[in-house]
């Protein structure tokens, strides 16, 4: 797969034939245009409900077989280079469900999907569903966390901060605290918020830990990510 190209895959051509079908039939022009302004103008919207995108995704994907990780590839990047919001949620959706399939060679894919028309009801996802179900798998991948904590891109950093919101008894307590050190003075509210996040979520499974970590280091987090990370302690 090369950087501007996705994998051929039969599998995808059929899936995005029967989307681009069925998700604009089902549009709402009014209502697309209550979604653009609910998410800050991120990207333009067809108008598609939740629960109605998701029916129209079980449509979609009836009879098709499990994919392989070209497919997952070839399905999200070409999701993803459509304009309207609802197919990047189907991506998101579709790898979420097959991550389990893809080996640690799509981490690239995945980075690149963070870093595409990105906003936090994607990358959140993506973050603790698709990096970090690959990074379970593989614990090498945490190294490449450590890169992606150092990243300009906010997203990325985010990604890094959030992908083991589903470890619990598993989390990696001293890289967490690392990370959420290393980014503690980012300007950013998402990152800020990402760091107090990623500890409330730690703070389910080891309180006294995360209490400890945010009194000793209470100068050199911002309020808001102590506020976020002690909102349950």
């Amino acid at each position: 797969m090369t950087e501007t190209a996705p994998p051929d895959s039969a599998l995808a051509d059929t899936v995005l034939a029967r989307l681009t079908t069925l998700y604009p039939a089902a549009g709402n022009p009014f209502r697309a245009q209550e979604m653009v302004a609910y998410m800050k103008g991120v990207a333009p919207f067809l108008g598609v409900r939740t629960p109605e995108r998701r029916a129209l995704s079980r449509t979609v994907l009836d009879g098709i077989p499990r994919p392989d990780e070209d497919d997952c590839a070839a399905v999200a990047l070409r999701c993803f280079a459509l304009p309207e919001r609802e197919y990047h949620y189907f991506a998101v959706d579709y790898l979420r469900r097959h991550v389990k399939r893809c080996s640690s060679g799509f981490l690239p894919v995945a980075r690149r999907l963070v870093t595409t028309v990105s906003w936090w009801d994607t990358v959140d996802h993506l973050a603790a569903h698709v990096v970090g179900g690959l990074v379970a798998a593989d614990r090498s991948l945490a190294a490449r966390m450590d890169e992606w904590i150092e990243d300009e891109d906010l997203w990325v950093a985010r990604t890094a901060l959030l992908h083991q919101l589903r470890f619990k008894e598993d989390t990696d307590a001293d890289r967490l605290f690392a990370h959420c050190l290393r980014r503690a003075d980012h300007p950013d509210f998402f990152v800020r918020k990402a760091i107090g996040w990623s500890l409330r979520e730690y703070g389910k499974t080891a309180p006294g830990e995360v209490r400890a970590f945010v009194a000793a280091n209470a100068s050199v987090l911002s309020p808001l990510s102590v506020r976020e990370a002690l909102r349950n302690l």
